[in-house]
């Protein structure tokens, strides 16, 4: 019949006995469960090959080969913590005892420490986990027993994302399913969570030491940093493939942490701007804020130690702080030397790419920033903070009362982060008054006064300029602008002076002057050389 496979219609009649016809044979539990497969002949049903798959012919005679569209679980070489091995035997205690089929959600924020929990339980009980990619395990039911392995599923979802995991069919044993922190996931066979928290910081200091740190910087970085095992181990992988690494451990260590945070880099931009102390110009109260404010972040593992019970009961590690002020005094620069007194790799939101017209997908779009800064541990940084979280208005429209629902949304999503996220404004009055309680630090940046100008145009001019003393006095007075507008100022006289190969002149900066007040809208003010 042109083919040396068996046909559906030679299989009914030898089994006719038994109650076969051709039709319950291609619709019949044998093929439902993946034990055999019809072929894609154009004939008659009768005249239709059968064939087993290979795959399950591999099981059969002791061998395994996925079938298409799945793949061995990458569980990677992720050491994990014993709080966490602890959980990961008492989840498989459970499934062990339960009978029938049942879903176990694994939620982690990072897919590599879901994977190597996945794995670890497939060990506990005897089974080896495959990764079912886009398939449904009744599909390939036969497969799985005959293989003793774990279907493992992967779910993205956003805030109110809803998710419902096909009903297993003929597979009768558990299903692990691996999603983040939001989204709603159902089954029609008993379902139970597993939110995976990141370890205490002498755990991460153990992680620190199996993954090849010495045991001073091991424990420095568990101080330090808030990170889980996934984490950490994808940290160390780059240390110890580092080309070139610094002599200093620690430096090797920041240098790993640094180039890069995983899935973070597609979802913000990475800023490697080293801003130093001294290129701050601010007043005492608001350095001394900021001062306070970086050693929230260093003691914010350990803050809530041996303090009340009614404290400790709510505590969460996150920080958010606001800094407000006029645009060019100082935010954006506070906020980068803050993220390298930390030791903590700054990444700024692009706001644009975040908000949507779509209903729900601002939401979405922020959790996922969110889980994966937290994953990564390091500082988010909102510029004008206020187009996501303004204050929400008297509901007169459909609209108003989208926009009230997200801004409610956000507040609590991030009062529930447990990162450091820095929000920047021009302005304090256009956020969200409840938003206020929500805050570890407030911190003003005011507009410059002479004094801190003076030292504004002496830390920007440096030393390639012929101003002198009673020059520089003269713009701290004259002009009354911000450390940004001064920036510009500067930049735009050594265009001028570069052009004309000469240290920058007192008229180079008052062309300039001039050109910033126009840019303004302001009339500049009368420099006269003194």
């Amino acid at each position: 019949m042109g083919s040396s496979r068996p046909l559906v219609g030679f299989l009914a009649t030898l089994f006719a006995d038994f109650g076969l016809d051709c039709v319950g044979l291609a619709s019949g539990a044998g093929r439902r469960i993946g034990l055999f497969g019809l072929g894609d002949e154009t004939a008659p049903l009768t005249e239709r090959s059968v064939h087993i798959p290979v795959p399950l012919v591999a099981a059969l005679s002791g061998r395994r080969l996925e079938p298409d569209g799945l793949r061995p679980l990458a569980a990677g070489r992720t050491t994990l913590p014993p709080t966490l091995l602890d959980e990961a035997a008492a989840h498989a205690a459970r499934i062990a005892r339960t009978e029938g089929p049942n879903v176990l959600v694994i939620r982690s924020p990072c897919t590599r420490e879901a994977e190597a929990l996945a794995g670890n339980i497939a060990d506990r009980l005897g089974l080896v986990g495959v990764d079912m990619g886009e398939e449904s395990p009744r599909t390939h039911s036969c497969w799985l027993a005959a293989t003793g392995s774990l279907p493992v599923l992967k779910q993205v979802l956003g805030p109110g994302d809803q998710c419902r995991i096909d009903p297993p069919g003929d597979h009768k044993g558990p299903i692990l399913v691996l999603a983040g922190s939001e989204g709603v996931i159902e089954a029609p066979i008993p379902v139970s969570e597993w939110r995976v928290a990141i370890p205490g910081e002498e755990e991460r200091a153990l992680l620190w030491q199996a993954g090849g740190i010495d045991p001073a910087t091991a424990a420095d970085a568990a101080r330090i940093y808030r990170q889980g095992a996934g984490r950490i181990a994808e940290i160390v992988e780059k240390v110890a493939a580092a080309v070139d690494p610094p002599d200093d451990p620690w430096s090797r260590l920041t240098e790993a942490i640094e180039s890069g945070a995983s899935q973070l880099d597609r979802l913000a931009r990475r800023s490697s701007a080293r801003v130093e102390r001294e290129d701050l110009v601010i007043p005492g109260a608001l350095a001394e804020g900021l001062d306070l404010l970086v050693e929230r972040i260093r003691l914010r593992n350990r803050l809530a130690d041996d303090l009340g019970s009614s404290l400790r009961a709510r505590y969460r590690p996150g920080v958010r702080a606001l800094f407000t002020g006029e645009s060019g005094t100082g935010k954006t620069l506070a906020a980068h030397w803050l993220a390298r007194r930390t030791g903590l790799p700054l990444y700024r939101v692009d706001l644009a790419a975040m908000t949507s017209k779509w209903i729900g997908e601002t939401e979405k779009n922020l959790s996922t920033v969110l889980d994966a800064a937290q994953h990564a541990d390091v500082v988010l940084f909102f510029d004008e903070a206020d187009a996501l979280f303004g204050a929400r208005t008297d509901v007169g429209d459909s609209h108003d009362r989208f926009a009230n629902a997200q801004t409610n949304f956000l507040l609590q999503r991030i009062e529930d982060f447990d990162g450091v996220a820095i929000l920047a404004t021009n302005s304090r009055d256009r956020f969200d008054p409840a938003f206020v309680r929500r805050l570890d630090s407030i911190l003003e940046f005011p507009l410059p006064d002479a004094m801190a100008r003076r030292s504004l145009w002496r830390s920007h001019v440096g030393e390639g300029h012929r101003l002198a003393d009673r020059q520089i006095d003269a713009l701290s007075v004259a002009v009354d602008l911000a450390g940004g507008h001064i920036r510009n100022i500067v930049l735009s006289a050594a265009i001028r002076a570069r052009r004309d190969e000469r240290p920058i002149a007192f008229a180079d900066i008052a062309a300039a002057t001039a050109e910033e007040y126009g840019k303004l809208g302001r009339s500049p003010p009368d420099l006269r050389e003194c």
